[in-house]
């Protein structure tokens, strides 16, 4: 191995000790916690190692965010796969998502919640951004229905799946319903039986 390619497996390592720290952070003591100075103090680096990676906090929930994107992706895939059924899949889909969300707090926020300077909806659209929504658009699509963009319903079904996650994280909706809520979701707005 030359030294060039040590000091690139260096950096990376660095690179994703730094990603682990944080997300390790946030999950525990909320993203308000994580700061370039904590994180230098955990991973026994200084400040100037860690702006080296990444230019701020911004960046750095960014990199959770894509992260978070490509592990919940898998996760959307394996459910929908051990499933059997277009309304098998679909409600498999809706708990994975939900799952998730609330196993991953931090992670969910730096996805959707944060400004992690990722761009959605968007030719510059990083792929594991498009991979997440590709796994929720490819459990959905064969039930969006006739004349409906494939697109624009996993929107929506996604809009409901992340209204559902938010406000059952924020104890607005009683948790012995969530059940129910996902059955309603399947049934009327994918309208599978």
């Amino acid at each position: 191995m030359s030294v060039q390619e040590r000091k690139q497996r260096e950096r990376a390592e660095r690179e994703r000790l730094i990603v682990a720290t944080a997300r390790e952070l946030a999950e525990q003591q909320g993203w308000d916690a994580v700061t370039t100075r904590r994180l230098a103090e955990r991973i026994e680096y200084s400040q100037p190692v860690l702006y080296s990676h990444f230019r701020g906090k911004r960046e750095i929930i960014g990199a959770v965010a894509l992260e978070g994107a490509t592990e919940m992706a898998a996760a959307l895939r394996a459910a929908t796969s051990a499933a059997d059924g277009p309304r098998a899949r679909v409600a498999a889909l809706a708990r994975a998502y939900l799952d998730f969300a609330a196993r991953n707090p931090a992670v969910y926020d730096a996805m959707f919640q944060l400004d992690g300077g990722l761009a959605f909806a968007d030719e510059d659209t990083p792929q594991p951004l498009k991979d997440g929504f590709a796994a929720l658009q490819d459990g959905l699509g064969e039930v969006a229905g006739d004349g409906v963009h494939p697109g624009l319903f996993t929107e929506t079904f996604w809009a409901a799946l992340h209204g559902l996650a938010t406000l059952t994280r924020a104890r607005r909706l009683p948790p012995q319903d969530a059940e129910r809520r996902v059955e309603l979701l399947v049934d009327r707005l994918a309208m599978v039986q």
